[in-house]
């Protein structure tokens, strides 16, 4: 009930910060000139927003994206805005897993360092539809490419925290829908199947990976005494081209919740206060809301359920890439 009524009041959390904060708020007066940061679907919606701010604060900033059209003008539009920006483009399909591995090739041949990832693409309330590697959509896209980014990229983060001293952080965008997922969680043994298949279900079983992937992580890394945080955050709820699937429903719905739905600049403030924020120094396997750490379902501080995942994400591409 408190996270409710924050959110419809904008009231600030122990953070400073609440639901009506903004990405540059949050961010005023941090200076990122140091950092180099990746962000996936950075070409649009709160990527864009959080690309921009990033860039803002002088960070160098990877946008990953599908659609290489869109990514040329979000790098023009931060551009326009401010000439000094650093920003690259680079195409990344997360559904899949060449598009993934050629992508990490890639940003690794540009020889710079990396200290935040962002994993914030995703897909929702798609009809069942399986990816090039026969995997469902929600399922490939939100959780198992960024799994394999992440994983791919890590030495480079670890030899970036290492040289420079400097924490990196890795951010997983989750949603307040992990906790509308499946009977069991996520639904190892029938991940692909048509029959049962809930476009809701199976995008809140994608987002209750997304936590599960950062709390695993984020032991992992403090077990090898790594300097590189992983948290996950929700950024609220708002009206992105992520909803093409169910824009009539979200339409209708809004005329009823108009109270607790965030512009652009607020959804991305969750994310950028993780990213950059000196306020999150050292904090690791934590789930935010509204710039505030906040205690997600029973099945997202699940470790065992976490290790679980883990290991099956790891043999399902492992699978796949000997196809």
């Amino acid at each position: 009930m408190v996270g409710i009524f924050s959110l419809v009041t904008g009231r600030p959390g122990p953070s400073g910060f609440g639901s009506a904060s903004t990405a540059e708020q949050v961010t005023e007066g941090i200076d990122a000139a140091n950092l180099t940061a990746i962000v996936t679907g950075g070409a649009s919606g709160i990527g864009l927003e959080a690309a921009r701010v990033l860039a803002l604060r002088k960070a160098h900033v990877i946008i990953a994206a599908r659609n290489m059209e869109a990514a040329k003008e979000a790098k023009q539009l931060i551009l326009q805005e401010n000439e000094s920006a650093r920003v690259d483009i680079l195409k990344l399909d997360l559904c899949s897993i060449k598009s993934v591995r050629s992508f990490v090739d890639n940003f690794i041949a540009l020889d710079l360092p990396l200290n935040v990832l962002i994993n914030n693409a995703g897909v929702m309330f798609c009809p069942f539809q399986v990816s090039e590697d026969g995997i469902e959509m929600q399922f490939a896209t939100n959780h198992l490419g960024h799994f394999l980014l992440t994983n791919l990229l890590l030495d480079k983060m670890k030899q970036t925290a290492k040289a420079s001293g400097v924490e990196g952080r890795i951010i997983n965008l989750s949603s307040i829908a992990h906790t509308y997922t499946y009977e069991e969680g996520i639904r190892f043994d029938k991940i692909n199947d048509q029959i049962g298949y809930s476009d809701k279900k199976a995008y809140g079983q994608s987002k209750l990976a997304n936590i599960l992937h950062a709390n695993e992580l984020s032991r992992r890394l403090q077990e090898e005494g790594v300097n590189i945080t992983a948290n996950s955050v929700h950024p609220g709820v708002i009206m992105t081209p992520l909803m093409r699937h169910s824009s009539f429903l979200m339409h209708f719905l809004k005329l009823f919740t108009f109270f607790i739905w965030k512009n652009v600049p607020q959804g991305a403030a969750t994310t950028c206060y993780v990213a950059l924020h000196p306020k999150v120094k050292g904090v690791s396997g934590k789930y935010f809301l509204d710039c505030n750490e906040f205690q997600p379902s029973a099945f997202a501080t699940d470790k065992v359920l976490g290790r679980k995942l883990w290991d099956f994400s790891n043999k399902l591409i492992k699978s796949v890439s000997e196809d």
